[in-house]
């Protein structure tokens, strides 16, 4: 009778991380969600310093995972489960953005058409907003004195067209270092992965810059209405999804410089290169149904 012997599977140290990361996460969005609310501690103090905090556990905890996997601590069978781990991962931030864009499809197709009397609505339509007409994007609220909507709607052209070449070209770009990385061209893999990093930042700054024109220009905001809250939702955890990939692939551009990967062994890279194509779906998701459709 033969045994296979399938290696030793590393086990890590008791690490204070976990603990670190519940500590951080909760703080900052604690302190996010009374910042919304103009609420002057959170903004001073309690979102910096869960900020600070979450910026010292990626460094501390990923800095762990970066010397464990430099000191040779894993085989093929902790590479597999990072792949598997890193899958799952994906397929919960898919579920979180279909649970954005289903909301999306529920306030469209079927809240907006309810208040103008759609299915039985009719007497509801009647008795509270006679005057209210359905439409979208939704410029004129049910109550429109008490919540005032939008002047003008966010279309597809100028900045939201150029975000959209951005990413795609970004998406371009990533692969290739991928590429050059799997045939162990050092130059090249920093170029496009340098080439990356600045296309992601320069869609960031492009962001802000529409974020400002859509509240001073077009009177686009999060109070108002459910146009205002679902546009700002679905582009505002895009951003913040932009901005951690961002940030990944410029830790992986600091470790290509210093040599880090070998074209076997570069699954930090992949998982990157991962995350920021599923980014790039899902700001194809938002280019046609909240800004084009």
């Amino acid at each position: 009778m033969s045994t296979t012997n399938h290696g030793e599977y590393f086990i890590p140290e008791p690490s204070k991380w976990p603990i670190v990361g519940t500590i951080a996460l909760t703080t900052t969005v604690i302190g996010a969600v009374h910042t919304i609310h103009s609420d002057p501690f959170s903004i001073s103090y309690l979102l910096p310093v869960g900020l600070l905090l979450v910026a010292y556990l990626l460094f501390g905890w990923f800095g762990a995972v970066i010397d464990e996997s430099m000191g040779g601590k894993y085989n093929e069978q902790v590479d597999r489960s990072f792949r598997i781990g890193m899958l799952w991962f994906i397929f919960s931030e898919v579920m979180f953005f279909a649970a954005f864009f289903g909301a999306l499809f529920y306030v469209r197709v079927f809240i907006v058409d309810w208040l103008d009397g759609g299915g039985n609505n009719f007497m509801t339509h009647q008795l509270l907003w006679p005057g209210f007409e359905a439409a979208w994007p939704l410029l004129t609220n049910p109550d429109n004195a008490a919540i005032p909507g939008p002047e003008k709607a966010m279309g597809p052209g100028g900045l939201p067209a150029i975000n959209t070449a951005i990413l795609l070209l970004s998406s371009v770009t990533v692969t290739i270092a991928h590429h050059a990385l799997r045939q162990d061209h050092r130059k090249p893999l920093i170029l496009w992965l340098a080439a990356t990093v600045a296309l992601g930042a320069t869609f960031l700054y492009l962001q802000v810059v529409e974020y400002v024109h859509a509240y001073k220009d077009l009177g686009l905001t999060l109070d108002s209405g459910i146009y205002g809250s679902t546009f700002f939702m679905l582009t505002g955890f895009h951003g913040m999804h932009v901005t951690i990939g961002s940030i990944m692939l410029l830790v992986m551009l600091l470790r290509a410089i210093k040599g880090h990967f070998t074209s076997d062994n570069h699954f930090a890279f992949e998982a990157v290169a991962w995350y920021w194509h599923f980014v790039d779906v899902v700001w194809l998701g938002l280019f046609i149904f909240v800004y084009w459709l």
